[in-house]
């Protein structure tokens, strides 16, 4: 799955905070980033197209949940990195890192 970095921001907010009402989530994201409502609102209907997010109704209120771990992001992330710059070869990416001293 396709994460932007932008549906990350939603998806980070819910992996700090856990599960948030709409208005709470909204509150968390804009503590970051300083987007419109309408524009958090067209990310959360986009992550949940992807079946990275869910809302569940609790106790009559509507809250978003992450479906989609951070290490599961993080590998598809990592992993698309070594794509484009490695031929795929994640362990190349990681010898780099380690001579750069990065890892």
């Amino acid at each position: 799955m396709h994460v932007t970095v932008a549906e990350s921001e939603v998806l980070s907010a819910l992996w700090r905070r856990g599960p948030l009402g709409a208005k709470q989530l909204i509150t968390e994201v804009r503590s970051v980033q300083p987007w419109g409502e309408a524009t958090i609102k067209t990310l959360l209907n986009r992550l949940m197209h992807k079946g990275a997010i869910r809302s569940v109704r609790d106790d009559g209120r509507l809250e978003y949940r992450a479906l989609l771990s951070r290490e599961a992001y993080i590998d598809a992330e990592v992993q698309a990195l070594a794509d484009r710059l490695f031929a795929g070869d994640a362990s190349a990416l990681a010898a780099y890192l380690a001579g750069r001293g990065e890892v």
